[in-house]
């Protein structure tokens, strides 16, 4: 197998991902963006790493510019199978955010298990203490802060982020007075006085509490 040593610019390869990529298993990384956002969806990847072909540059994506974020999901999807899931904020509304980020990382999941050269049987390593994928009939681990320690789970926060970003930039088309270009859904200044002055759009989580509060009417006392 190739040398597995990784270059300060890389995540590191995990003691788990070693492990079982040693018994001839494949591992599964998963990892989510847009958990804080006010608009837009939460965003799923799931990744899987061929380790003979590990993608240079893999890194916790909130550590990379945007440029190299671009320059580093490309390799990603050059070297691995990829699969992305999301869920609506309309989800979001209707679900919650827990149960929303379950269904975007089972579709991620399901997605590039049904790939073509997909393991039947990987490990999953998901970012974070909570399993995403409970019940999916698949071995999960979790890893707290995976996105800095586990080469998988770093490619996928890339993909995750690269994916997101694109879908909210286009959305900025549709909706421009939000700069949701520029803030991909999250509470900047601009943002939250575009909420204050038009009030929310179809791609807003309606149900949010910081959102309810800016569209509450102000009483005069």
């Amino acid at each position: 197998m190739a040398d597995r040593q990784r270059s300060a610019d890389d995540a590191p390869v995990s003691d788990t991902e070693r492990r079982v990529w040693a018994t001839g298993r494949a591992v599964v990384g998963i990892d989510e963006v847009g958990r804080g956002a006010w608009a837009g969806p939460v965003s799923v990847a799931a990744v899987i790493l061929d380790p003979d072909r590990l993608p240079p540059g893999a890194r916790d994506s909130k550590r990379l510019s945007p440029a190299r974020r671009e320059v580093v999901a490309r390799g990603v999807r050059d070297a691995a199978l990829v699969g992305i899931g999301h869920a609506s904020s309309t989800e979001v509304d209707d679900v919650g955010l827990a149960a929303a980020l379950t269904t975007a990382a089972r579709r991620a999941l399901a997605t590039v298990l049904a790939l073509d050269g997909a393991p039947s049987d990987p490990l999953v390593l998901v970012d974070g203490p909570y399993d995403l994928v409970r019940e999916a009939g698949v071995e999960v681990t979790t890893m707290v802060h995976g996105d800095a320690g586990s080469i998988s789970i770093a490619a996928a926060s890339v993909v995750a982020k690269v994916e997101r970003d694109g879908l909210m930039l286009a959305a900025h088309d549709d909706h421009p007075v939000y700069g949701f270009g520029r803030n991909r859904g999250y509470a900047s200044a601009e943002h939250v006085a575009a909420l204050e002055r038009h009030g929310p759009c179809v791609l807003h989580r309606h149900s949010w509490a910081p959102i309810v509060r800016l569209l509450q009417p102000t009483l005069d006392v």
